[in-house]
């Protein structure tokens, strides 16, 4: 049975409002001059990574490792093993899994960096919308007391400004 195509077909990308589109462009522009502010360490670093995480390492690893043993074990006529007790080909395996190994780390703390960056963005946009949602809380409650519309008894706990310190202090005493 197939499944149901959405109820409600997607809007067009012309359709998104300014801000939106506006906003996605300039993510895409802060992530392209990322890229291109990148030093050539870190692009070889994502390079390798990138390959290294591939189908196309692996097959390359089979046929390679796959050719050095079957032709040490003397299946190949007419090579010579080379390294019968494949003590050459640990070596070599080990110095490339410290090398992999290396990069892999690196491109890790290049993506923990992007995150924290992201992660402080997050944090001051979510700190500006609730200030904002506070202030048009209390103007709202305002226009209501005006109008004298009755207004809920728990609003003026949200019409109060939280402070991100004293979020972080309470968070710190609950993991106590």
């Amino acid at each position: 049975m197939t499944s149901p195509g959405p109820t409600v077909p997607p809007p067009h990308p012309e359709s998104l409002n300014t801000a939106l589109s506006r906003n996605i462009d300039a993510l895409k522009q802060h992530h392209d001059e990322e890229r291109r502010a990148a030093t050539v360490h870190d692009r070889m670093a994502l390079a390798i990574t990138r390959f290294a995480g591939s189908f196309r390492f692996v097959y390359l690893h089979l046929a390679i490792y796959g050719f050095w043993v079957v032709a040490n074990l003397g299946w190949v006529p007419g090579i010579a093993a080379w390294d019968p007790t494949f003590v050459v080909l640990a070596m070599i395996a080990s110095v490339e899994a410290i090398f992999l190994s290396t990069f892999v780390l690196i491109g890790q703390n290049r993506m923990t960096e992007e995150n924290d960056r992201r992660a402080a963005l997050d944090l001051q946009v979510n700190l500006l919308a609730e200030h904002e949602v506070t202030r048009l809380i209390r103007q709202t409650s305002a226009i209501a007391r005006r109008l004298d519309v009755e207004i809920p008894e728990d609003i003026e706990e949200l019409k109060r400004d939280i402070a991100p310190e004293a979020v972080l202090d309470a968070i710190e005493q609950a993991e106590r």
